[in-house]
């Protein structure tokens, strides 16, 4: 049983990824947990480490109670672990057989990284980029006080506050005019 990874990291493993046109990555990254701000990272490796592993191991899964929002099977969880874990994230993952699909997206790429997002940092956006090898994304670095906001975080892109803002300039760069 594997991990599944969120739709920027799909898009990477997908067969068929050359049909795709465009793709605008929001607060999308490799999850190495070194690349997480302080103090995320730590609180991250814990939580994993030391309460979502011996949960795992003790229960057959990984409870979404336990601060994962979602149960997950323990063959999952575990792999979702090892990749947080490794240096180059999924990267690593020898058993990955979908990896080599990576470079073989050639569309447009855009990838939103905010500065106040303590997962999606910089350097991991630009790891989850590098898998991209027959392209060179885009990567846009975008504060709070860009937009008029006291904070965006990681999933902030998806308030209704934004719609005039952050909404409108990815419908803009996604749909161009002909």
């Amino acid at each position: 049983m594997s991990a599944i990874p969120s739709a920027a990291k799909a898009l990477g493993l997908l067969a068929n990824n050359p049909e795709v046109s465009r793709a605008l990555l929001i607060a999308a990254q490799a999850g190495y947990w070194k690349l997480m701000a302080v103090p995320e990272r730590y609180r991250v490796y814990v939580m994993l480490n030391y309460v979502g592993t011996p949960l795992a191991r003790l229960l057959g899964y990984a409870p979404g109670w336990s601060g994962l929002g979602l149960d997950l099977p323990r063959g999952v969880f575990e792999q979702w672990v090892g990749w947080v874990m490794s240096t180059r994230y999924l990267f690593d993952d020898p058993l990955l057989k979908a990896l080599p699909n990576f470079p073989n997206y050639q569309g447009a790429m855009r990838a939103l990284c905010f500065a106040d997002d303590p997962w999606a940092t910089l350097p991991a956006v630009e790891l989850l980029c590098s898998g991209f090898k027959s392209i060179e994304p885009e990567i846009l670095t975008i504060a709070p006080s860009d937009v008029g906001a006291a904070k965006i975080g990681h999933f902030g892109f998806f308030r209704p506050e934004h719609r005039d803002t952050l909404w409108r300039g990815a419908a803009e760069w996604l749909l161009p005019p002909e």
